[in-house]
Protein backbone atom coordinates (compact mmCIF):
# COMPACT_ATOMS: atom_id res chain seq x y z
CA UNK A 1 0.00 0.00 0.00
CA UNK A 2 1.20 4.01 -0.98
CA UNK A 3 2.45 5.48 2.01
CA UNK A 4 0.26 8.83 2.36
CA UNK A 5 2.32 11.88 1.87
CA UNK A 6 2.35 14.24 4.49
CA UNK A 7 0.91 18.21 3.68
CA UNK A 8 2.92 20.86 3.73
CA UNK A 9 0.91 23.30 3.05
CA UNK A 10 1.34 27.21 4.88
CA UNK A 11 -1.76 28.90 5.71
CA UNK A 12 -2.03 32.49 6.11
CA UNK A 13 -4.83 31.98 9.18
CA UNK A 14 -6.38 29.50 11.23
CA UNK A 15 -9.64 29.74 10.02
CA UNK A 16 -9.80 26.62 7.31
CA UNK A 17 -10.96 22.94 7.38
CA UNK A 18 -7.43 22.13 5.97
CA UNK A 19 -6.00 24.00 8.44
CA UNK A 20 -7.50 21.64 11.03
CA UNK A 21 -7.51 18.23 9.07
CA UNK A 22 -3.40 19.10 8.96
CA UNK A 23 -3.43 19.84 12.67
CA UNK A 24 -5.45 16.63 13.57
CA UNK A 25 -3.25 14.46 11.39
CA UNK A 26 -0.43 15.44 13.74
CA UNK A 27 -2.21 12.78 15.78
CA UNK A 28 -1.57 9.81 13.89
CA UNK A 29 2.18 11.13 12.98
CA UNK A 30 4.43 8.81 15.02
CA UNK A 31 7.47 11.29 14.74
CA UNK A 32 5.57 14.10 15.33
CA UNK A 33 3.91 12.49 18.74
CA UNK A 34 7.90 11.30 19.71
CA UNK A 35 8.64 15.74 18.81
CA UNK A 36 5.74 16.08 21.11
CA UNK A 37 7.13 13.80 24.03
CA UNK A 38 10.57 16.03 23.59
CA UNK A 39 9.22 19.02 23.93
CA UNK A 40 7.36 18.47 26.76
CA UNK A 41 9.96 16.73 28.62
CA UNK A 42 11.89 20.08 27.46
CA UNK A 43 9.35 22.05 29.24
CA UNK A 44 8.95 20.43 32.24
CA UNK A 45 12.82 20.22 32.74
CA UNK A 46 12.92 24.56 32.02
CA UNK A 47 10.28 24.90 34.26
CA UNK A 48 12.15 26.03 37.89
CA UNK A 49 14.54 27.91 35.64
CA UNK A 50 13.80 31.20 34.89
CA UNK A 51 16.15 34.68 33.94
CA UNK A 52 15.72 36.94 36.81
CA UNK A 53 15.38 40.32 35.81
CA UNK A 54 14.31 42.44 39.19
CA UNK A 55 11.74 42.04 42.34
CA UNK A 56 9.05 39.37 41.24
CA UNK A 57 10.36 39.80 37.23
CA UNK A 58 11.85 37.07 35.57
CA UNK A 59 11.45 35.39 31.83
CA UNK A 60 10.64 31.82 32.15
CA UNK A 61 12.59 30.16 29.80
CA UNK A 62 9.65 27.19 29.75
CA UNK A 63 7.98 29.76 26.97
CA UNK A 64 10.96 28.72 24.88
CA UNK A 65 10.11 25.12 24.85
CA UNK A 66 6.28 25.96 24.84
CA UNK A 67 6.56 28.10 21.53
CA UNK A 68 8.91 25.81 19.76
CA UNK A 69 6.64 22.68 20.51
CA UNK A 70 4.00 24.57 19.56
CA UNK A 71 4.97 25.79 15.98
CA UNK A 72 6.20 22.38 15.18
CA UNK A 73 2.82 20.12 16.31
CA UNK A 74 0.37 22.71 16.20
CA UNK A 75 -3.15 23.40 18.18
CA UNK A 76 -4.79 19.83 18.30
CA UNK A 77 -1.74 18.15 19.69
CA UNK A 78 -1.35 21.63 22.06
CA UNK A 79 -3.78 20.82 24.06
CA UNK A 80 -2.91 17.34 25.74
CA UNK A 81 0.71 18.52 25.80
CA UNK A 82 -0.14 21.37 27.75
CA UNK A 83 -2.21 19.35 30.34
CA UNK A 84 0.62 16.54 30.08
CA UNK A 85 3.16 19.22 31.07
CA UNK A 86 1.20 21.43 33.39
CA UNK A 87 0.53 17.70 35.39
CA UNK A 88 3.89 16.05 35.64
CA UNK A 89 5.63 19.90 36.30
CA UNK A 90 3.41 20.19 38.94
CA UNK A 91 4.00 17.07 40.84
CA UNK A 92 8.21 17.82 39.95
CA UNK A 93 8.00 20.89 40.75
CA UNK A 94 5.32 22.05 43.38
CA UNK A 95 4.13 25.66 43.84
CA UNK A 96 1.36 26.13 45.79
CA UNK A 97 -1.71 24.25 46.08
CA UNK A 98 -2.74 22.54 43.05
CA UNK A 99 -6.35 23.82 41.66
CA UNK A 100 -7.09 22.23 38.47
CA UNK A 101 -8.58 25.20 36.29
CA UNK A 102 -4.82 27.25 36.30
CA UNK A 103 -4.16 23.88 33.11
CA UNK A 104 -6.64 26.49 31.42
CA UNK A 105 -3.39 28.98 30.97
CA UNK A 106 -1.26 26.28 30.34
CA UNK A 107 -3.22 24.97 27.41
CA UNK A 108 -4.27 28.89 26.62
CA UNK A 109 -0.89 30.19 26.24
CA UNK A 110 0.01 26.77 24.04
CA UNK A 111 -2.72 27.16 21.51
CA UNK A 112 -2.09 30.95 20.98
CA UNK A 113 1.74 30.09 20.08
CA UNK A 114 0.22 27.22 17.35
CA UNK A 115 -2.44 29.55 15.90
CA UNK A 116 -0.21 32.05 15.40
CA UNK A 117 3.19 30.24 14.42
CA UNK A 118 1.80 26.63 13.21
CA UNK A 119 1.98 25.81 9.31
CA UNK A 120 2.43 29.71 8.86
CA UNK A 121 4.53 31.84 7.21
CA UNK A 122 6.52 32.41 10.52
CA UNK A 123 7.70 36.09 10.69
CA UNK A 124 8.70 38.01 13.57
CA UNK A 125 5.75 39.96 14.16
CA UNK A 126 3.66 36.79 14.53
CA UNK A 127 6.06 36.19 17.27
CA UNK A 128 5.31 39.05 18.89
CA UNK A 129 1.88 39.52 18.66
CA UNK A 130 1.98 35.35 19.96
CA UNK A 131 3.69 37.14 23.39
CA UNK A 132 0.87 40.10 23.03
CA UNK A 133 -1.60 37.52 23.35
CA UNK A 134 -0.39 35.68 25.95
CA UNK A 135 0.58 38.45 27.77
CA UNK A 136 -2.75 40.49 27.88
CA UNK A 137 -4.99 37.76 27.59
CA UNK A 138 -3.44 34.94 29.51
CA UNK A 139 -1.36 36.55 31.87
CA UNK A 140 -3.77 39.93 33.31
CA UNK A 141 -7.41 38.00 31.97
CA UNK A 142 -7.35 34.78 32.16
CA UNK A 143 -5.02 34.17 35.54
CA UNK A 144 -6.72 36.59 37.46
CA UNK A 145 -10.18 35.42 36.81
CA UNK A 146 -9.15 31.51 37.73
CA UNK A 147 -7.51 33.26 41.02
CA UNK A 148 -11.17 34.58 41.50
CA UNK A 149 -12.30 31.27 40.95
CA UNK A 150 -10.16 29.65 42.98
CA UNK A 151 -11.09 31.57 46.04
CA UNK A 152 -14.56 31.49 45.08
CA UNK A 153 -14.32 27.70 45.53
CA UNK A 154 -12.64 28.59 49.01
CA UNK A 155 -15.40 30.16 50.30
CA UNK A 156 -13.67 33.22 50.49
CA UNK A 157 -15.44 36.08 47.97
CA UNK A 158 -13.78 38.99 49.17
CA UNK A 159 -10.88 37.71 47.82
CA UNK A 160 -12.41 36.91 44.49
CA UNK A 161 -13.80 40.09 44.49
CA UNK A 162 -9.92 41.39 44.57
CA UNK A 163 -9.23 38.89 41.85
CA UNK A 164 -11.27 39.77 39.56
CA UNK A 165 -10.11 44.03 40.15
CA UNK A 166 -6.63 42.83 39.55
CA UNK A 167 -7.28 42.27 36.11
CA UNK A 168 -6.94 46.40 35.72
CA UNK A 169 -4.55 47.04 38.31
CA UNK A 170 -1.32 49.14 37.40
CA UNK A 171 0.83 46.43 39.26
CA UNK A 172 -0.26 44.26 36.84
CA UNK A 173 -0.36 46.24 34.01
CA UNK A 174 3.01 47.58 34.26
CA UNK A 175 4.68 44.29 34.79
CA UNK A 176 2.95 42.98 31.57
CA UNK A 177 3.83 45.80 29.19
CA UNK A 178 7.52 45.11 30.56
CA UNK A 179 7.53 41.85 30.03
CA UNK A 180 6.00 41.90 26.48
CA UNK A 181 8.71 43.82 24.96
CA UNK A 182 11.32 42.06 26.28
CA UNK A 183 10.09 38.43 25.79
CA UNK A 184 8.85 38.81 22.39
CA UNK A 185 13.08 39.90 21.34
CA UNK A 186 14.18 36.63 23.44
CA UNK A 187 11.82 34.26 21.66
CA UNK A 188 12.22 35.73 18.07
CA UNK A 189 16.09 35.41 18.65
CA UNK A 190 15.45 31.98 20.20
CA UNK A 191 12.80 30.71 17.06
CA UNK A 192 15.38 32.83 14.32
CA UNK A 193 17.93 30.56 15.37
CA UNK A 194 16.52 27.50 15.54
CA UNK A 195 13.92 27.95 12.52
CA UNK A 196 16.82 26.38 9.95
CA UNK A 197 17.54 23.41 11.90
CA UNK A 198 13.63 22.60 12.15
CA UNK A 199 12.99 23.52 8.10
CA UNK A 200 15.78 20.76 7.58
CA UNK A 201 14.32 18.26 9.84
CA UNK A 202 10.81 18.44 8.45
CA UNK A 203 9.22 19.44 11.23
CA UNK A 204 8.44 23.10 10.29
CA UNK A 205 7.50 23.94 6.57
CA UNK A 206 7.89 27.92 6.53
CA UNK A 207 11.65 29.24 5.12
CA UNK A 208 13.79 30.52 7.88
CA UNK A 209 14.34 34.06 4.86
CA UNK A 210 10.90 34.55 6.71
CA UNK A 211 12.32 35.47 10.04
CA UNK A 212 14.94 37.86 8.75
CA UNK A 213 14.99 40.94 10.25
CA UNK A 214 14.19 43.67 8.23
CA UNK A 215 14.26 47.74 9.03
CA UNK A 216 10.94 47.53 10.12
CA UNK A 217 11.31 44.66 11.82
CA UNK A 218 14.65 46.17 13.64
CA UNK A 219 12.88 49.22 14.67
CA UNK A 220 9.65 47.77 15.79
CA UNK A 221 12.23 45.46 17.78
CA UNK A 222 13.96 48.58 19.16
CA UNK A 223 10.59 50.74 19.60
CA UNK A 224 9.51 47.35 22.61
CA UNK A 225 12.55 47.42 24.15
CA UNK A 226 12.39 51.32 24.64
CA UNK A 227 8.80 50.71 25.67
CA UNK A 228 10.09 48.05 28.52
CA UNK A 229 12.61 49.97 29.81
CA UNK A 230 10.08 52.67 30.39
CA UNK A 231 7.85 50.43 31.67
CA UNK A 232 10.34 48.80 34.00
CA UNK A 233 11.05 51.92 35.52
CA UNK A 234 7.26 52.48 36.16
CA UNK A 235 6.75 49.08 37.39
CA UNK A 236 9.37 49.24 39.88
CA UNK A 237 8.71 52.98 41.11
CA UNK A 238 5.03 51.01 42.01
CA UNK A 239 6.50 47.99 43.36
CA UNK A 240 8.92 49.57 45.84
CA UNK A 241 6.36 52.04 46.87
CA UNK A 242 3.69 49.66 47.55
CA UNK A 243 5.41 46.49 49.13
CA UNK A 244 7.87 46.14 51.58
CA UNK A 245 11.48 44.89 50.83
CA UNK A 246 11.16 42.08 53.45
CA UNK A 247 9.20 40.58 51.39
CA UNK A 248 12.32 39.25 49.66
CA UNK A 249 14.32 38.90 52.52
CA UNK A 250 16.07 35.59 53.36
CA UNK A 251 15.62 33.74 56.92
CA UNK A 252 18.90 34.80 57.64
CA UNK A 253 18.51 38.68 56.19
CA UNK A 254 15.17 38.71 58.60
CA UNK A 255 17.00 37.61 62.02
CA UNK A 256 19.93 40.19 60.91
CA UNK A 257 17.49 43.14 60.53
CA UNK A 258 15.83 42.18 63.55
CA UNK A 259 18.67 42.44 65.64
CA UNK A 260 19.98 45.61 64.12
CA UNK A 261 16.40 47.33 64.17
CA UNK A 262 16.76 46.61 68.07
CA UNK A 263 20.28 47.54 68.40
CA UNK A 264 19.02 50.97 67.01
CA UNK A 265 16.30 51.34 69.42
CA UNK A 266 17.97 50.19 72.49
CA UNK A 267 20.40 53.05 71.67
CA UNK A 268 17.83 55.76 71.82
CA UNK A 269 15.59 54.13 73.87
CA UNK A 270 18.28 53.31 77.24
CA UNK A 271 16.11 54.40 79.38
CA UNK A 272 12.97 52.93 79.02
CA UNK A 273 13.76 49.53 77.21
CA UNK A 274 15.06 46.86 79.30
CA UNK A 275 15.96 43.46 78.82
CA UNK A 276 14.05 40.83 76.83
CA UNK A 277 13.08 42.62 74.19
CA UNK A 278 12.73 41.61 71.09
CA UNK A 279 12.33 43.73 67.41
CA UNK A 280 10.14 42.54 64.51
CA UNK A 281 10.55 44.62 61.57
CA UNK A 282 6.97 44.86 60.08
CA UNK A 283 7.60 46.66 57.04
CA UNK A 284 10.01 48.19 55.10
CA UNK A 285 9.76 50.97 52.42
CA UNK A 286 12.46 51.71 50.00
CA UNK A 287 11.62 53.97 46.69
CA UNK A 288 13.48 53.12 43.24
CA UNK A 289 16.53 54.20 43.37
CA UNK A 290 16.38 56.20 46.26
CA UNK A 291 19.03 56.56 49.42
CA UNK A 292 17.09 55.83 52.23
CA UNK A 293 15.26 53.03 53.44
CA UNK A 294 12.02 53.32 55.71
CA UNK A 295 11.54 50.91 58.79
CA UNK A 296 8.41 50.09 60.86
CA UNK A 297 9.47 48.44 64.13
CA UNK A 298 7.50 46.25 66.44
CA UNK A 299 9.19 45.97 70.01
CA UNK A 300 8.04 43.50 71.62
CA UNK A 301 8.93 42.19 75.33
CA UNK A 302 8.64 38.51 76.61
CA UNK A 303 6.56 37.99 79.27
CA UNK A 304 7.55 37.41 82.40
CA UNK A 305 8.75 34.40 83.95
CA UNK A 306 10.03 33.50 79.99
CA UNK A 307 13.41 34.21 78.05
CA UNK A 308 14.00 35.48 74.70
CA UNK A 309 14.45 32.28 72.14
CA UNK A 310 16.28 32.18 68.78
CA UNK A 311 13.39 31.59 66.86
CA UNK A 312 11.69 35.08 68.36
CA UNK A 313 14.62 36.75 66.16
CA UNK A 314 13.14 35.23 62.57
CA UNK A 315 9.57 36.41 63.41
CA UNK A 316 7.65 38.63 60.51
CA UNK A 317 4.81 40.79 61.67
CA UNK A 318 1.81 38.56 61.98
CA UNK A 319 3.41 35.42 63.81
CA UNK A 320 4.84 37.67 66.31
CA UNK A 321 1.51 39.60 66.92
CA UNK A 322 0.20 36.13 67.40
CA UNK A 323 3.02 34.68 69.41
CA UNK A 324 1.91 34.21 73.61
CA UNK A 325 4.85 34.80 74.57
CA UNK A 326 5.35 38.42 73.50
CA UNK A 327 3.83 41.80 74.82
CA UNK A 328 3.88 44.75 72.23
CA UNK A 329 5.49 47.75 73.88
CA UNK A 330 5.45 50.26 70.46
CA UNK A 331 5.99 50.74 67.57
CA UNK A 332 9.45 52.52 66.16
CA UNK A 333 9.82 53.95 62.57
CA UNK A 334 13.24 54.45 61.74
CA UNK A 335 14.98 55.78 58.62
CA UNK A 336 18.46 54.71 57.37
CA UNK A 337 21.29 55.51 54.53
CA UNK A 338 21.19 52.61 52.56
CA UNK A 339 25.25 52.71 52.32
CA UNK A 340 26.18 53.98 55.55
CA UNK A 341 23.80 52.33 57.52
CA UNK A 342 23.41 55.97 59.54
CA UNK A 343 19.84 56.33 60.82
CA UNK A 344 18.62 59.60 59.64
CA UNK A 345 15.32 59.72 61.58
CA UNK A 346 14.14 57.70 64.44
CA UNK A 347 10.90 58.13 66.47
CA UNK A 348 8.63 55.39 68.58
CA UNK A 349 5.39 55.34 69.55
CA UNK A 350 4.57 53.48 72.39
CA UNK A 351 1.50 51.73 73.30
CA UNK A 352 -0.77 53.52 76.02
Amino acid sequence: MARTQKSTALYAHPFSKAYWRDATAELKDIKMLVITALMIALRVALKPLAIPLGPQMSIQTAMLATALGAMIFGPVVAIPAAMISDTIGFMIFPTGDYFLPFMLTEIASTMIYALCLYRAKTTPMRVMLSRFFICFLVNVVLQQLIFAWQYTYLGNPDKAKDAIMGITTMARLFKNLFFFPIESVVLTLFLKALMPVTTRMGLTYGSAEDMKFSKGVIITMICLVLVGGVTSVSYLNYYYDNNSITKDYTAEEVVDTNHAMHDIICQKESAVVKDKTVAVVEYAKKPFLDKETTYTVALYQVVEGAEVQEYMWSLKKTPASKDKNLIRLGTATIVTDNKTGEVLSYEIEYVK
